[in-house]
């Protein structure tokens, strides 16, 4: 399937559906806006003290706070995990091809907009960067880019901190990133992620496999380690065998969840299994219900 095609698809399948259902509202999706500095003023009680200009308070003796005009127009950054292990999938769908559909929906629901959308790809390395721009030809090079990529050569351990520093020091105005990767990584990664939080509205779209969670009884058959190409032959139809593995992929459910939590970043995740309109729509309701926590906060 051509560039061309995948975004025909989804435009029918899941634009048309996301449009309708956000009824307007799709900058739920979409938090991070540009801002430019406008003027100082003196900190009022529902003021984000994040915006606190501490060499102006200090001069003063009295809080001010920086305020901020809101650009028409926000650039989205899609910093994607092209590594050995997102060429996984049990089923119909690797875990690629489905980072590859969450781009052309949420590029084209950009872009449509006026608004611009820009890439950083990682292999075994950050390889790629193709700069923010709007309109459709644009998301059609990118696609086409993602699509006509080969596979990564399995060889070693992903470092997903080097896509995470090389997008802190490439993108400077404030803006949505995505960092689209399954997080199979060496570690390192949590820190530059808490750092990029703090600057841009970082979203962690998390891939992953329901094999990679549980093992069904398939007797003994080959596995192999997509990252470093070594294979091994497990019996799963041994309970134990399989019990261990749910037991270690539970836990490492849990740390990455809390690593993703401490990192202060909302996640959005995505299964080779599931449905990309309906992953958007849970997460569009998160979005909502938080942003309206964090309103009820500031007028308590």
């Amino acid at each position: 399937m051509s560039a061309e095609q995948l975004l025909q698809r989804l435009e029918w399948t899941v634009l048309r559906r996301l449009d309708g259902l956000l009824q307007g509202d799709w900058r739920t999706l979409l938090r991070g806006t540009g801002m430019d500095l406008a003027d100082l003023r003196e900190y009022q009680h529902h003021d984000d003290v994040r915006h606190m200009d501490w060499n102006v308070t200090a001069r003063l003796q009295q809080p001010h706070v920086r305020v901020f005009t809101e650009d028409r127009e926000m650039s989205a950054w899609f910093l994607i995990d092209l590594s050995p292990s997102m060429d996984f999938g049990s089923g119909e769908q690797r875990k690629r091809q489905l980072a590859t559909e969450f781009v052309a929906v949420m590029a084209s629901l950009l872009t449509r907009r006026g608004n611009r959308v820009g890439a950083m790809l990682y292999g075994s390395g950050v390889d790629a960067v193709i700069p923010t721009r709007s309109g459709r030809r644009h998301v059609l090079q990118l696609l086409y880019t993602l699509k006509t990529r080969p596979e990564a050569p399995a060889s070693g351990t992903t470092r997903l901190h080097e896509l995470l520093e090389s997008a802190a020091h490439l993108v400077r105005r404030r803006s949505t990133l995505f960092v689209a990767s399954d997080f199979i990584s060496e570690a390192g990664w949590e820190k530059p992620l808490a750092q990029l939080a703090r600057r841009h509205d970082v979203v962690a779209v998390r891939l992953l496999d329901p094999l990679e969670l549980q093992l069904p009884d398939l007797g003994l058959i080959p596995i192999t380690d997509a990252e470093t190409g070594e294979q091994l032959m497990v019996d799963t139809h041994d309970a134990g065998f399989r019990k261990r593995f749910a037991r270690i992929a539970a836990q490492r459910e849990a740390e990455l969840r809390q690593s993703l939590a401490r990192a202060a970043v909302d996640t959005l995740e995505l299964s080779t299994d599931g449905d990309l309109l309906e992953a958007l729509m849970r997460f569009t309701d998160l979005r909502k219900r938080g942003s309206r926590l964090k309103r009820s906060k500031e007028t308590a």
